[in-house]
């Protein structure tokens, strides 16, 4: 899905990213064992037990809940988009998910970018590389759209755009 993004609405473009398929769990065994987690602590933390150490159970609980939680935010957009890629003319950005870093390149200290057709690799003036993956766009047009507004920054900042003879 591609929305605009906040600062301006013509000179900025905001795609949002599927779902990771990589994970060695889906998302649906993740919650499926994390529900069956939580289920077993509030048996545990509430059930009539006149234990003393029943506070462990209260924190088991609580664990649970928050990884049920935390499996909810890497797998949704409930909290809005949680991985995209921006392109503006002042950078490109990727984030991988809500607990993952951003990763930033400023378009001034772009020397060079490579158009490949599920990638983009971007060379920095001090020899950094930074490796831009397309697989997670849903819809070709949006790749289109990303490679296209890199082609058209690469004509106004004067950094070199190359393509792979197969795009």
């Amino acid at each position: 899905m591609a929305a605009s993004g906040s600062s301006s609405a013509r000179s900025s473009l905001f795609i949002q990213l599927s779902p990771s398929r990589s994970a060695k769990l889906s998302f649906s065994i993740q919650l499926l064992l994390t529900l069956l987690w939580v289920v077993w602590a509030a048996m545990l933390a509430f059930s009539d037990r006149s234990a003393g150490d029943s506070y462990l159970f209260y924190a088991f609980f609580g664990l649970a809940m928050a990884f049920l939680v935390y499996v909810i935010l890497q797998n949704t957009s409930i909290f809005g988009f949680q991985s995209y890629i921006e392109v503006t003319p002042e950078y490109i950005v990727r984030k991988h998910g809500v607990f993952r870093p951003k990763h930033l390149v400023a378009i001034p200290e772009i020397k060079a970018v490579h158009i490949s057709p599920l990638a983009l690799r971007v060379t920095e003036k001090n020899d950094t590389q930074t490796y831009f993956d397309l697989k997670q766009v849903r819809k070709r047009r949006d790749k289109e759209k990303i490679k296209g507004k890199v082609r058209d920054l690469g004509t106004q900042h004067g950094f070199e755009v190359t393509e792979a003879s197969n795009n």
